[in-house]
């Protein structure tokens, strides 16, 4: 048995080590809102936060997690994830929806490490998950609003 934080909390994996993390958070410990894109991580569907940064897991190991903090979508809280889930909501963001649990945890550790990014920074942020509805101009804008910026 392995031990990995997920969102705060120490959870036990019977998974194999060398079982994808995505698989495991999908499969055995049921938080589904990360969600399943490429598989080789090239989409960013599969975007969450270990150890405060962004990156895809439909293909880390498990095994190699131990000690990590693990984010999902089900355990991004605080005050900046309240205000860009509010932003996503005032700005009507979603379309399909799919990409968008992906899309606000590359958004919050982006505003987490730039309180006032520019759209640079937002593209260089952004651009690994990718969106097939073209909301990118939506996300944007919901992303100075979050850092209090206006901008369209």
């Amino acid at each position: 048995m392995l031990f990995l934080n997920i969102n705060g909390r120490e959870t036990a994996v019977r998974s194999d080590p060398a079982t994808p993390l995505l698989w495991v958070l999908r499969c055995e410990l049921k938080l589904t809102g990360t969600k399943f894109g490429c598989g080789v991580a090239v989409c960013g569907a599969c975007t969450l936060h270990i150890d405060g940064v962004a990156q895809t897991c439909c293909t880390k190991p498990v095994g190699q997690l131990r000690g990590a903090k693990i984010t999902t979508i089900e355990g991004l809280d605080g005050a900046q994830a309240r205000a860009l889930k509010a932003a996503w909501t005032r700005i009507d963001v979603v379309q399909c929806g799919y990409c968008q649990s992906a899309q606000l945890m590359a958004a919050s550790a982006l505003l987490t490490h730039n309180h006032k990014p520019g759209p640079a920074d937002i593209d260089q942020a952004m651009t690994p998950v990718v969106c097939r509805c073209g909301t990118y101009p939506r996300i944007r804008q919901a992303i100075y609003e979050a850092s209090g910026q206006k901008r369209s």
